[in-house]
Formats: C-alpha cells, sequence, structure tokens
C-alpha cells in the first residue's frame, strides 16, 4: 500500500480534460475520489471506463453554481471521512468567439464570474469542516489572469479573481495549503473553443501538467502562485 491509499480527494470538472487526468493519477496512486461535472453521461462513463476500476469513487453530477449540488458534495466528503485535497478546476471560458470588453454582454460576465470566482469559494466554505489538517485546496488559473490578452478580459479577470482569493484564503488559514495554479496551454475542449476553427494539436495534453499538481498535493510547497509545468518534485 503506498502512502497515498487513504488519502480523499474532491475533484470539480473531471469527466474530461484537466480535472480526469488527474483523477486518474490520483487513483492510480490509491487516492479515494469524489468527482462532480455538469454532464452526467461523459461523467458517468469516465468513472465506469476507468476512475472505479482502480479505486473508490463518488460521482456526483451536477453545476457547481447550484448551493443543492455543492451540499451533495460536501455530504460525499463527509460521508468519506473528510478531504485531504479539494481541487476547484470546473470552469467555463465564456462567449466564442470572444468579446472585447466594451463589448462584453454584462450577463454573461456574470455567469463567467459566478462559475469561475464564486463557486469555488462556495465550495470551499461548504466542505470546510471536512478539510483535514494540512489539507490542500487547488485553485486552477490561467497565464490569462496576469498577461492582458485581447478578448480574453472576462475569463482573464475571472481567474485573476480567483488567484487573489486563493492568496487570501492561504494567509487567513496557515493550517491548509491553498495554492492556485496555472496549468498552462493544454489540448483541452475548452481551449480549442477558445480558437475556433484552429488547430490546437501542437498543445500539451493535460497530463503534462498533471505532475505539478501532484507535487502540490504530496510536498510540502507553501500556499502561493505556481505553474504547474515548472514545480520540482518535492515527493
Amino acid at each position: 500500500m503506498n502512502e497515498s491509499s487513504s488519502r480523499t480527494a474532491l475533484i470539480t470538472g473531471a469527466s474530461r480534460g484537466l480535472g480526469l487526468a488527474l483523477a486518474r493519477k490520483l487513483a492510480e496512486d490509491g487516492w479515494e475520489l469524489i468527482v462532480d461535472a455538469r454532464g452526467e453521461e461523459d461523467l458517468n462513463a469516465a468513472v465506469r471506463a476507468e476512475l472505479a476500476e482502480l479505486t473508490d469513487v463518488t460521482a456526483i453530477p451536477g453545476d457547481v453554481t447550484d448551493e443543492e449540488h455543492r451540499r451533495a458534495l460536501a455530504d460525499a466528503a463527509r460521508e468519506a471521512g473528510g478531504l485531504d485535497a479539494l481541487v476547484n478546476n470546473a470552469s467555463i471560458l465564456g462567449p466564442s468567439p470572444r468579446p472585447e470588453l466594451m463589448d462584453y454582454p454584462l450577463d454573461v460576465l456574470e455567469t463567467v464570474y459566478r462559475v469561475n470566482v464564486l463557486a469555488p469559494l462556495a465550495l470551499t466554505q461548504a466542505v470546510r469542516d471536512e478539510l483535514k489538517p494540512g489539507a490542500r485546496i487547488i485553485n486552477v488559473t490561467s497565464d490569462a489572469a496576469t498577461e492582458p490578452y485581447e478578448g480574453w478580459g472576462g475569463y482573464g479577470s475571472s481567474k485573476a479573481a480567483l488567484a487573489q482569493l486563493s492568496n487570501i484564503l492561504g494567509a487567513e488559514n496557515p493550517e491548509l495549503r491553498v495554492y492556485a495554479v496555472d496549468p498552462g496551454d493544454m489540448r483541452t475542449r475548452m481551449h480549442q473553443e477558445a480558437f475556433p476553427g484552429e488547430d490546437i494539436s501542437d498543445r500539451p495534453l493535460p497530463e503534462e501538467s498533471v505532475p505539478g499538481l501532484i507535487s502540490l498535493l504530496t510536498g510540502d510547497l507553501p500556499s502561493g502562485h505556481y505553474e504547474a509545468r515548472a514545480i520540482t518534485a518535492t515527493r
């Protein structure tokens, strides 16, 4: 039995992309999993095809912006005996093609912030009593949070807000490790949506960002902002 065999992680947006790649690796390492995603069919398929063959996994389809869904995730964490890790990975891009800020529909921007900023904080609050001492919280951000890419004002500013929430959560909760993590460009459906009609086959697969996340979940790095593919393993 390896060192991770009794650990439990809650990962949002785990039906594909980075969330599924991380869930797969943690399952291989013996972690128990609680996973969610908006698409019930895709989530159940991922669990049946891969995750359930490797570990105990609880799949709860739903939208992280929904309070009842967050309560169900918190209940699952309680039944599992608490969480060693919470990974707020679920997010939305917003409109594609991406509008400039002068033309950005404010009701849509509000939805982007609700999913990308408020929901991760709300879920963290919902599971606060289930976080074990020293638990890790990973909030997935983006380089669009710091770089002024034209057309990325909605998504990028939401990720900037999430990064600052992470910084403050880490300062306010020294007993936890809170990480804002930029996974880098990846060959995912969201990235394809950001560049409709373009060939993104040169982007790395999400699996290339997973080792850095594993280092944060199992190592001893302090709370802060990290680039996943630049992290030196500390296991």
